[in-house]
């Protein structure tokens, strides 16, 4: 909604206008493109009128009859780029809206750029958009994806860090949920863990918050923001979560559909990026081995089949894939004996809509010949992005590490021993064992004794795996172990079902021979767990000594004991170090 607003120059578009949109440039950077293209489709920005979408730093062509809105960071570089876009006189008129809050300096270089290029009435509109963070699903966000690294667990966790380059990452983390809170327009109340990054966070955003309502004529929270009405009357909850509180998750291999793609995939703001092999026939020797073709997917809210089984255990999905796929085809023999009937052979579409003889039946064909071809779309689109997927399950044997891991996280007894799977060269990359490795390390209530982890050691380094990873758990841990008990996981394993019923049927798809038919037990990651403590004002030791913030309260105690005693109805959960797809299906199949 805000970023449709801002594209209609910051007036909310207006319904059943029946009015062409005003033709309008889009000139953004990266962190600007990062934000929209989740969220916005081409045509969908060409509906708005937007008939070119242009990155800011590239050479862009004067067009001086058309009105520009430029949504980018508030950096120096781009500042300079923008000042010289209005000496090049480049556009009609010029709306700049930044993605986070411009300082007060820089806006007076744009001021003084303005007057020196006699441009100062070209200048429509500043705005701070606030929208200093990626929705990547209508309950999900994430902070960034340009600089993520800055902001990523291994930059808050470095050990010679300096408190200069902390408080820079904090400030990062901070300005993208205030700008969070202030699209949502909601004041939230904030908990998080004591001694963490995260109540490092927590402070900083409580203070922030409490300085913009303190200057009422600029409060970002007063009056008729976009988010007013969005919450019921009671404020959101924030869960400020420290990644160090369960590190085990993020390393696990995973079993359902969307959190495989993201594990196994190329997958990047909602596109998965997929590498085609090229038929199999043999080239001659000597000659150039065959390019693979790139073919990128966009996986959307739109894409119903996404949507409903994105969270499905893997089987599931490639026997969904498989039903989608017959009854298509069902419907395919059905156009086609509709098409002969009319006489009209092969693929010409145009011809079957200018037929005069309008049968009931050969309209209900061209009505749903469009619907049917977007189905076509996803089936394929779906059964490439799932071979993919199987076939990095099938060569790594994820099955096995996915089952063997739960075993080790809920403390069931293993039908195998470590040591084999780490040696056994048929079963996973050197990474996987690794992950393994380390998920066992986390897991067990006592480290292995010196003897034994040498010879995991030497397994680890036979299977080529870089041990730097268990040198930092190792120290972790030590560190971790004098300040809480290690995180429990449930005590509920995948069963497996037997071997898959229809999808073993010759004729599929997919060859899942050999692959684990797992369902999944719900039960609780440590993440949701903490969030059902602290949602339902449940006491618990895990999160009694859970730190309370309320920026609307004035500042009388920082007390952990809560003022409201009722539960919330929404909450915001943020990880600081990443949450991952794991811990988000997690959370909604609790909701649920």
């Amino acid at each position: 909604v805000a970023l449709k607003r801002m594209l209609n120059f910051n007036v909310p578009p207006v319904k059943n206008s029946t009015g062409e949109p005003v033709w309008k440039v889009l000139i953004y950077d990266r962190f600007g493109q990062d934000i929209i293209s989740p969220l916005l489709s081409v045509k969908e920005l060409r509906d708005m009128g937007i008939t070119l979408h242009l990155l800011l730093h590239s050479d862009r062509d004067a067009i001086p009859d058309v009105p520009a809105v430029y949504f980018v960071m508030p950096t120096e570089e781009n500042i300079d780029r923008m000042c010289q876009d209005l000496r090049n006189q480049l556009y009609e008129s010029y709306y700049l809206n930044f993605i986070s809050a411009i300082s007060r300096s820089k806006l007076e270089d744009i001021a003084n750029a303005a007057i020196g290029a006699n441009a100062v009435t070209q200048v429509a509109k500043v705005f701070d958009q606030y929208l200093n963070f990626i929705t990547l699903e209508d309950d999900m966000f994430v902070l960034c994806n340009q600089n993520k690294e800055l902001v990523s667990y291994r930059a808050i966790n470095r050990p010679d860090i300096t408190d200069t380059e902390m408080e820079t990452i904090m400030d990062t983390i901070v300005d993208s949920l205030f700008c969070f809170f202030v699209t949502l327009g909601a004041i939230p109340i904030i908990r998080c863990s004591r001694g963490t990054a995260a109540e490092m966070v927590a402070v900083k955003l409580d203070k922030k918050l409490r300085e913009n309502l303190r200057d009422a004529r600029n409060s970002l929270f007063t009056g008729d923001t976009l988010g007013a009405g969005q919450f019921s009357f009671q404020r959101p909850l924030l869960v400020l979560v420290d990644r160090n509180i369960d590190l085990a998750t993020p390393l696990h291999h995973t079993w359902t559909y969307q959190a495989l793609v993201h594990d196994v995939l190329d997958f990047h703001l909602n596109r998965v990026n997929l590498e085609e092999s090229v038929g199999t026939e043999s080239t001659p020797a000597g000659a150039r081995p065959k390019k693979k073709n790139k073919k990128s997917y966009d996986l959307t809210t739109s894409d119903k089949f996404w949507q409903k089984h994105k969270g499905s255990p893997f089987p599931e999905v490639a026997e969904s894939v498989q039903q989608e796929l017959e009854s298509y085809r069902a419907q395919e023999d059905e156009v086609k004996r509709l098409k002969s009937i009319m006489g009209i052979e092969g693929e010409d579409e145009g011809a079957i809509s200018m037929l005069s003889d309008n049968t009931a039946k050969l309209t209900s064909a061209v009505s749903s010949l469009p619907e049917l071809l977007e189905k076509k779309r996803l089936i394929d689109l779906h059964t490439n992005v799932a071979t993919a997927v199987l076939e990095h399950i099938k060569s790594r044997k994820l099955d096995v590490y996915f089952e063997y891991e739960e075993k080790i996280m809920s403390k069931s007894t293993l039908d195998k021993s470590l040591l084999d799977m780490i040696s056994d060269p048929d079963a996973g990359t050197p990474e996987d064992k690794m992950r393994l490795f380390l998920i066992y390390y986390i897991s067990s209530a006592q480290a292995p004794s010196e003897i034994d982890l040498e010879q995991y050691k030497k397994a680890l380094m036979d299977a080529g795996c870089n041990l730097a990873p268990l040198s930092y758990i190792k120290q972790w841990k030590a560190f971790t172990k004098m300040a809480s008990a290690p995180a429990s996981y449930g005590n509920a394993t995948p069963k497996p079902l037997g071997l898959f019923s229809r999808v073993m049927n010759t004729g599929s798809q997919f060859v899942m021979e050999g692959v684990k038919n797992l369902v999944l037990k719900q039960q609780n990651l440590p993440v949701t767990r903490i969030l059902d403590n602290l949602m339902e004002m449940k006491s618990n030791p895990e999160t009694d000594d859970y730190r309370y913030f309320d920026p609307k309260m004035l500042r009388g105690s920082d007390s952990s004991v809560p003022r409201n005693k009722n539960p919330f109805q929404e909450a915001i959960v943020f990880v600081v170090g990443g949450g991952n797809y794991i811990e988000y299906q997690n959370l909604i199949d609790y909701i649920k």
